[in-house]
């Protein structure tokens, strides 16, 4: 509709607008119908609009609450996801824990069914950690379910590992012929991991096998000792050496020289020793010195032998490291604290025996895997076990050393010739230098302590040669000879005789100074210098008396100058010096008597 037509009438208009509103009603009347559906149409749309808008309010309502739900769901969502991945954060540490707790089937089957063999080793390893573990996740209860599975086998284990151990010494008790060394070294010690499972988790069954082991190889060396000794002795009666002074004999029996051969007896690296089956010879003989060199050099390896095995096979093993958190992050456990050796009971055979009559203590079995873990024992300190170690190989080498002691004593005594005396002491002197580099302490104290009983004998020796030649000299009565003048033949004796006396020990001295040595040597030689000038004051001309000195002097000269070490020994040189400048006097007398002729 137009704006002209919507205007009303004017007052000028009015007339007409009557018979204009009778023509205008006309189509809006005829227009009712229509005007009435649109205002049903509006009315119906109006009402839709009020449905709609009734729909959206409860739409709206709705996605409020899917919105809510689906917060929710994401919350649980999430909470799913960190619980998930909590799980497979310790999906490994339970699956370690799993691994660590049970016991393989085929680790049981192993212990319960087979013999101990070296399949055994890398098995009592394994089984070793699982007790280590089931002690240390006490708090698990399946670890405590599974304590007393493992404490069964750990029973078995050790009665088997006890019958095996004990089988390895059957060798050793029936045949002396076994090689005691290559036994230990190719056997026991590839076993050893075992013994060690003893030490720790049964250690009565170790201390067990530890005195049947000592009682064995003890009258296995008692046995071998007495009769390679023994043939020893024999051989040492078909030659007897007696200690003779310097001047017995002299110019009567033929001199002794010095033997090169007989001073390689002073050294560890020098002829071989004798063997046992050369005392069956009834013709052999060896000196002194390599007799007595064999028993020490045959007991010096046996000893630190077996010194090294009993330090290294029953020493107490340390425990492996454990951490102090599993692997879960819980705190563990305190440590484990290991089992120690008790003392050993003194278990000395019969001397004379081939086997030894030890008893071995019953066996007092463990009951819990708890009491053999942690029994209340604390390890030993590094010097308490050496002390228990040094006392296990004594309780095993006791009648050896004794039945050395004895041989040497009855080597030495009554004694020997002074220079065999002392080829034996630097013999001694030789094996414990080498005892010591082996690091065997308590065959170095005995080797020491033989050592010091043979400086007096050779004290004695030395002071009988002083003495009798001061004697002899003086021409006095004494027990070694008659009193008698001093003869041309006796005086060039002796001096031979202290010329081997002087080179032998020079060669058996590396040290320029060793008082005990040397200072007799000089007081023998003041002695041997006074016989001589006593024995040339016989003669009445100054002529015959300067040669007399001069022969004895270039006698001393030439066989002091033939010595082994004459020039490369101090005391060598100064020996030397000392008889030149005596015969160079000597010469001087002479020239000056014929000049005055």
């Amino acid at each position: 509709m137009s704006h002209i037509d919507t205007m009303p009438p004017t007052s000028n208009d009015h007339g007409a607008s009557g018979s204009h509103a009778g023509r205008t009603e006309q189509p809006y009347q005829l227009r009712a119908r229509d005007f009435v559906e649109l205002h049903d149409q509006v009315q119906t749309s109006v009402n839709l609009l009020d449905s709609l808008e009734n729909f959206l309010s409860t739409f709206q309502k709705d996605l409020s609450a899917v919105s809510g739900q689906i917060s929710n769901l994401q919350d649980r969502s999430k909470d799913i996801d960190n619980r998930l991945k909590s799980r497979r954060r310790i999906e490994k540490p339970l699956a370690n824990l799993l691994v660590d707790l049970c016991i393989p089937p085929a680790l049981a089957t192993l212990i319960l069914d087979t013999r101990v063999s070296e399949d055994w080793i890398p098995a009592i390893v394994e089984f070793e950690r699982k007790l280590d573990t089931l002690k240390l996740r006490v708090r698990v209860k399946a670890a405590r379910d599974l304590s007393e599975v493992a404490e069964g086998l750990r029973i078995v284990a050790a009665t088997k590992l006890r019958t095996f151990f004990l089988s390895l010494l059957e060798p050793i008790r029936t045949s002396m012929t076994t090689n005691l060394q290559v036994l230990q070294s190719s056997v026991w010690m590839k076993y050893r991991p075992l013994y060690v499972f003893l030490q720790r988790h049964a250690p009565n069954v170790a201390q067990e096998v530890q005195r049947a082991y000592a009682a064995a190889v003890r009258t296995y060396f008692e046995t071998g000792f007495r009769r390679y000794l023994r043939g020893l002795s024999w051989i040492k009666a078909r030659t007897t050496e007696k200690a003779e002074n310097i001047v017995s004999g002299a110019g009567e029996s033929p001199d002794p020289e010095l033997d090169a051969a007989r001073l390689e007896y002073a050294r560890v690296e020098g002829p071989s020793v004798v063997m046992a089956y050369m005392a069956d010879d009834k013709n052999h003989k060896e000196p002194l010195e390599a007799l007595v060199r064999s028993a020490l050099l045959v007991l010096m390896d046996n000893a630190t032998a077996e010194y090294s095995f009993i330090t290294t096979f029953f020493a107490n093993e340390p425990r492996p490291a454990m951490p102090s958190k599993d692997s879960s992050g819980s705190v563990m456990s305190p440590p484990l604290l290991s089992p120690t050796n008790g003392e050993f009971e003194d278990m000395r055979s019969i001397p004379g025996s081939d086997y030894g009559g030890e008893s071995v203590a019953p066996r007092k079995r463990l009951t819990s895997i708890t009491s053999v873990m942690s029994g209340g024992m604390q390890e030993p300190s590094a010097r308490e076990e050496l002390a228990a170690l040094n006392a296990l190989w004594k309780q095993v080498m006791d009648p050896v050393l004794d039945y050395c002691q004895t041989f040497i004593q009855n080597a030495v005594e009554p004694p020997p010739p002074v220079v065999p005396l002392l080829t034996m002491i630097r013999l001694t002197e030789d094996v414990v230098a080498e005892v010591q580099r082996r690091g065997c302490g308590p065959l170095e104290t005995y080797i020491f302590a033989i050592r010091l009983k043979m400086w007096p004998a050779f004290q004695k020796l030395m002071a009988d040669h002083i003495d009798s030649l001061k004697k002899f000299a003086e021409g006095a009565t004494s027990g070694y000879f008659r009193k008698s003048t001093t003869t041309d033949a006796a005086v060039s004796s002796i001096c031979r005789r202290y010329v081997t006396v002087f080179n032998s020990f020079v060669a058996l001295t590396d040290q320029a100074e060793e008082t005990m040595i040397f200072s007799n040597l000089m007081r023998l030689r003041q002695e041997l210098s006074k016989l001589i000038v006593t024995h040339t004051d016989k003669q009445t001309d100054p002529a015959a008396k300067a040669r007399a000195l001069s022969k004895f002097y270039e006698e001393l000269l030439q066989g002091l100058s033939n010595g082994p070490r004459p020039t490369s020994h101090p005391k060598a040189q100064s020996e030397l010096a000392y008889w030149r400048q005596r015969d160079e006097e000597a010469r001087r007398r002479v020239a000056s008597t014929h000049g005055r002729r």
